[in-house]
């Protein structure tokens, strides 16, 4: 199945049009927004995280950077009834979707080691800065301790 889904990032080809070998499109198409949303997606990264730091693969030189995704014209739902169309009604509560200049967007944020392999991938409303007060992308860049049999932990 993570081929299916690395094949379809990597290609850029609709859905549907996997080969036969990755299984249904429909399983592909589905399963990384369940992953989003149940958070698998940060449990693997964490595990490589932690997997690479026990052989010192880690270098912990950190870079940040960001870029700003338009959102689709549709992102922000329906009109709410007796809400107006401004920015607090179109923007999404935990979605990381809010109105910048150019619209609706998410800006990700990028946290990367010396080798450019992700830390920590946050998202954000559109129109937040590059640096907020906390910087989003260092908090939360944990390794947890790895624990080789019986013993104290590394």
């Amino acid at each position: 199945m993570l081929n299916g889904i690395l094949w379809k990032v990597r290609t850029g080809a609709p859905w549907r049009d996997p080969p036969e070998r990755y299984g249904p499109w429909k399983t592909a198409h589905e399963r990384p927004r369940l992953w989003t949303a149940d958070g698998t997606w940060d449990k693997i990264l964490a595990e490589v995280i932690v997997r690479d730091d026990a052989v010192g693969e880690v270098e912990w030189v950190i870079s940040v950077d960001s870029s700003v995704v338009r959102a689709h014209q549709h992102a922000a739902g329906t009109r709410k009834r007796g809400r107006t169309a401004t920015v607090d009604a179109l923007a999404v509560e935990g979605a990381g979707l809010g109105r910048s200049r150019g619209g609706l967007g998410t800006k990700i944020h990028l946290a990367v080691d010396r080798r450019g392999r992700p830390l920590r991938v946050p998202l954000t409303r559109g129109q937040a800065g590059d640096n907020p007060p906390p910087p989003p992308p260092l908090d939360g860049i944990r390794v947890a301790p790895v624990v080789h049999g019986p013993g104290r932990r590394r």
